[in-house]
């Protein structure tokens, strides 16, 4: 089977560098343009079954991905909600970093051990996200291909499962705008990593956007 494993459009919250977390943000017009570019580049792509995350800045990007004819297919688990950030949601990087700087040191130096105020570590969202894949690939075939729009954070913590990497090393790789990241296995216990971060829909190789906010 195959898995399309991508990350939600752009908001204004990305663009400003707002950490989002559970709150609703939903997609900037640069945002809808991504997902769209998405759409045009999976338009002849097989896709047998789709699922995101309930916020709605990945629910859209799913729907403009699938296109109008295959929206419908589209089904939400909860389990591929972006990591609750806690009070630090609505918060600059810079806000948070006058106001909460050790924890935003170790967020960055060693993500694994950080909880985050009233709200989740990484662990947490691994032990709700994984499931929640194996929940969205349960019963395809050899030959079936899902789609699956959800978070950086989920798709950091999925993606280091699968490439045998601690969760020390979640900032090694980077997820981009309604970024493909491509899987493929035999069942969700045996998937291989086949391409890492794919934005050349809509971005030069070269230039990536980096945000300042998970």
């Amino acid at each position: 089977m195959k898995i399309l494993l991508a990350r939600h459009g752009e908001t204004p919250w990305n663009a400003e560098g707002r950490y989002q977390g559970q709150e609703d943000i939903a997609l900037s017009p640069v945002g809808e343009a991504q997902a769209r570019a998405l759409g045009e580049r999976l338009r002849d792509v097989r896709i047998d079954r789709a699922v995101a995350s309930p916020l709605s800045r990945a629910r859209r990007t799913a729907e403009l991905a699938l296109g109008e004819t295959r929206m419908g297919m589209l089904s939400i688990d909860p389990g591929l909600m972006e990591i609750a950030h806690g009070t630090w949601e609505g918060l600059l990087a810079a806000e948070i970093g006058e106001r909460d700087p050790q924890r935003l040191l170790a967020w960055r130096d060693s993500p694994h051990e950080v909880l985050m105020p009233g709200g989740e570590s990484l662990q947490h969202v691994f032990d709700r996200a994984w499931p929640a894949l194996a929940r969205a690939v349960a019963g395809l075939g050899q030959d079936d291909t899902a789609l699956v729009v959800a978070h950086d954070a989920v798709n950091r913590v999925l993606l280091c499962h699968v490439l045998g990497i601690p969760l020390a090393r979640l900032w090694s790789f980077r997820q981009a705008p309604t970024t493909l990241n491509l899987l493929e296995g035999r069942d969700v216990d045996h998937l291989d990593v086949v391409r890492l971060n794919d934005c050349s829909h809509h971005t030069p190789f070269f230039g990536e956007a980096v945000h300042r906010a998970l």
